[in-house]
């Protein structure tokens, strides 16, 4: 299996917009939005999406196995700290799971930021998801103790993780 990197940009919105929203099927508690509230949005709002994705504080990536998304993971700077910036929308087909895709998804996402001279990359992980903190454990996470609630049910938690980037 070879696995290319693309970037997200307008001219593959429609392929974002189908993992995005895979994504958000398969792994509804692993983000801070809904499948609901994303199908509602129009190919425009997708293309303006992916614009943003790709643009001078941020940027997405496909994964594609054989031209067929398999994964996401987009970095953004943080507004107000330059040195600091998320990860977000970290996801990986089921049926890719452990073969390394997410870690080159994680690793694309340091080397982008290494390039932005951020110093700390953070991302927030639902307290139910001992997989992914393990997986981002394995990567050079680690919990910071911050927590916050998740937004679509409050039994829940999102835990702060953090890596510095050297």
């Amino acid at each position: 299996m070879i696995i290319a990197l693309e970037i997200i940009s307008p001219k593959n919105a429609t392929t974002f917009k189908d993992i995005r929203l895979r994504a958000l099927q398969d792994s509804p508690t692993a983000f801070s939005s809904t499948f609901a509230e994303e199908s509602k949005l129009s190919d425009a709002d997708w293309v303006k999406r992916a614009a943003q994705w790709s643009g001078a504080k941020s940027i997405g990536y496909l994964a594609l196995d054989d031209c067929a998304a398999v994964g996401i993971a987009a970095g953004i700077l943080n507004q107000t700290e330059s040195s600091r910036a998320d990860l977000v929308s970290m996801w990986v087909a089921p049926t890719h799971r452990r073969v390394g895709i997410g870690r080159t998804l994680v690793e694309a996402i340091v080397a982008w930021a290494r390039t932005q001279n951020v110093r700390t990359l953070l991302l927030l992980v639902t307290s139910n998801n001992g997989t992914a903190i393990n997986f981002y454990q394995r990567l050079g996470f680690s919990l910071t103790g911050k927590t916050e609630p998740y937004r679509n049910d409050p039994s829940l938690l999102n835990y702060e993780m953090r890596r510095s980037i050297t």
